[in-house]
């Protein structure tokens, strides 16, 4: 993956694509869940979320998972970011060919840092932080700290800020932001180390119409530039925006 290093001319999130081959439909996909299954236990009591979901997602390709509240969109989302893993034997989530729920340690942390970037409803922002200090945090974790990476990441963070018009925020606290700003932020921090594939769960759930329509401009100019999109909703006219709608129901893709 590329270093968080910025060029002249680069537009908002594209360090790190500039070599990235063009979308075809013949390439093997770049994200996928296999029959994945996932169950719960609350007490004595199993609870199945996923029941052998599967669902590719081509290079360059932005999907909408549609679906209502319960019917395992948020648990997909964090299996193929690698938060979750499936239960054990039942499925697999393969990244650019391999296996993420196999991978451990270094390689696991790598995947969540580096290759792909999140996205919430809830922002998830530190508040003792500053609007640039939140950005560039994923370039600051990992293992890979040092004082050059450490200015890289601000330098990135700060350009990505700016590109996010949220130049004249760079030392505000998240309880000083809008909503709508606060997402700008954690998009930035989601772009920061460049990554191949953004998750979004549910972007533009805590937003009102006007302020999830700007987000969602947001991140279809990432995707115009070849960024990857996976994003859960359970807003059909959000889904809308996407070029491919997958719907989950009762954990399962039944139409895509």
């Amino acid at each position: 993956m590329a270093e968080a290093t910025s060029h002249p001319g680069e537009s908002f999130g594209d360090a790190g694509r500039a070599s990235r081959p063009p979308s075809a439909a013949s390439a093997p996909p770049i994200l996928a869940a296999l029959d994945v299954h996932r169950t719960y236990r609350f007490g004595q009591v199993e609870v199945p979320v996923l029941r052998g979901a599967s669902i590719e997602i081509g290079r360059g390709e932005w999907v909408a998972i549609l679906g209502q509240s319960g019917s395992g969109k948020s648990t997909l989302m964090h299996l193929l970011g690698g938060l979750d893993r499936p239960d054990a034997g039942r499925g697999t989530i393969e990244f650019d060919g391999r296996s993420v729920n196999l991978g451990a340690g270094r390689s696991l942390d790598r995947y969540r840092n580096r290759d792909v970037g999140f996205v919430f409803q809830f922002y998830h922002l530190l508040p003792e932080l500053s609007v640039l200090e939140n950005a560039c945090l994923p370039g600051l974790v990992g293992g890979w700290f040092g004082h050059a990476r450490a200015a890289a990441a601000r330098r990135r963070a700060g350009e990505l800020l700016e590109q996010a018009g949220l130049s004249h925020r760079l030392r505000h606290r998240p309880a000083e932001l809008s909503g709508g700003e606060r997402q700008r932020v954690a998009i930035a921090r989601a772009l920061v180390n460049g990554p191949r594939v953004l998750l979004a769960d549910e972007p533009t759930g805590n937003l009102d119409a006007t302020t999830g329509a700007s987000i969602l401009d947001l991140i279809a100019a990432q995707h115009a530039e070849g960024l990857t999109v996976a994003m859960v909703t359970h807003d059909a006219s959000v889904a809308a925006r996407a070029q491919r709608v997958v719907h989950l129901r009762d954990g399962q893709v039944v139409q895509d």
